[in-house]
């Protein structure tokens, strides 16, 4: 039985010579393995370091940022991929990752033609700029969520979003009270946004059986199960009574 054989990356190695072609070629006296470093290049009091890999890893990275220590101007270098436009937008949050400890990248091409290197990115200085929407938008959610219904970093059931409990707040309004206009549910406590929330009917929790009335749907009954916790709590505090088989059931 014949086999393909597997695809593996240049060796760390095979980079050295085009690096070092390519940085002499700016003027640069260039020694390899010099006190641990792959790659050092001096012209003047000027120093580059480039570390070299077979891949780019988290590794990699954080050997770069100790040389640091010696030069700002650190790179790290990997093999040219194929496609290289394709690797660059799916490596977006690495590049930035690098960018934002101004590293720069270098991708260098060895198994076709004549070898080349790319500059990708270069070791410049990075000012963070904060995104003052997404702040405040962040703001905005921490403060209108009753408490921490999540759990960080779970991915297979469905977030509590401050606009999904003012949802579940206002179905528990209606389950309790019955159909309710947007102006009788905001003066129980639902909030600003209540008639925008029934209008979308995003999880098709509202039923609209009469003008300026809104009702609970079969499926907002249902799935005000999977909140027990908060659909209790909205629940006593409509009714202002604790439902009598709590702690029953457990």
């Amino acid at each position: 039985m014949s086999t393909k054989p597997r695809k593996t990356s240049p060796a760390e190695t095979a980079l050295y010579a085009p690096v070092s072609d390519f940085l002499q070629e700016q003027g640069y006296t260039v020694r390899g393995e010099v006190h641990h470093c792959d790659v050092v290049a001096v012209q003047g009091a000027d120093i580059i370091v480039v570390e070299l890999k077979r891949t780019l890893t988290l590794g990699l990275v954080a050997q770069a940022v100790k040389r640091q220590a010696i030069t700002p101007a650190v790179y790290v270098a990997v093999p040219r991929p194929p496609n290289k436009g394709k690797w660059l937008r799916q490596m977006r949050k690495e590049l930035a990752v690098l960018r934002r400890l101004e590293l720069g990248l270098l991708l260098v091409a060895i198994t076709t033609g004549r070898p080349s290197v790319d500059i990708v990115l270069q070791p410049e200085p990075a000012t963070p700029r904060q995104r003052y929407p997404r702040r405040r938008a962040i703001l905005r959610e921490v403060a209108n969520r009753s408490a921490d219904y999540n759990t960080g970093g779970c991915t297979r059931r469905k977030l509590v979003t401050a606009y999904r409990e003012n949802a579940i707040q206002i179905a528990c309004c209606l389950r309790a009270l019955g159909p309710q206009t947007p102006r009788a549910l905001r003066a129980l406590g639902a909030g600003d946004h209540t008639l925008a929330i029934l209008r979308r009917n995003v999880y098709g929790w509202f039923d609209h059986p009469a003008r300026g009335l809104y009702a609970l749907t079969p499926r907002g009954v249902e799935e005000l199960g999977q909140y027990p916790e908060l659909a209790e709590q909205y629940r006593v505090t409509v009714t202002g009574v604790p439902d009598p088989l709590d702690g029953l059931l457990d």
